[in-house]
């Protein structure tokens, strides 16, 4: 998974590269606390529904994709154009205050060249 110019992964290698340098251990973090508005329409939502975890899985969800977008920019600026073995973990710190925290390899990588075959018989 990523973009045309660099890849992201929870896997310690990514398939048909190389890794041919690693640049480090690269780490963010964040803080989510939802906001007054959303957090009364989640309520609203929530006894609607009957469903309790809406609010919760929303917030972790954006600060998941932040700690990502910010452990991608570290890792670009250290010249990377990938992340290997990225893990995330969040803990509730107060009442919907939420932390999510990330870590990931930055790597550099190049395609596998890999021997073509050809059904040509090889010159005697």
């Amino acid at each position: 998974m990523g973009s045309a110019n660099f890849f992201t992964t929870t896997a310690d290698e990514l398939a048909g590269y190389r890794i041919i340098r690693q640049l480090g251990i690269v780490h963010s973090a964040t803080i989510r606390f939802p906001v007054g508005a959303q957090r009364f329409l989640d309520f609203l939502r929530m006894i609607i529904t009957d469903n309790r975890k809406t609010l919760y899985i929303r917030v972790c969800e954006g600060a998941r994709r932040e700690v990502l977008h910010m452990l991608i920019t570290q890792a670009s600026e250290l010249g990377a154009n990938a992340l290997l073995a990225i893990h995330y973990d969040s803990t509730e710190l107060l009442q919907g205050a939420t932390e999510v925290l990330a870590y990931g390899t930055a790597v550099v990588v190049e395609p596998v060249n890999l021997p073509t075959c050809s059904n040509k018989p090889e010159p005697s």
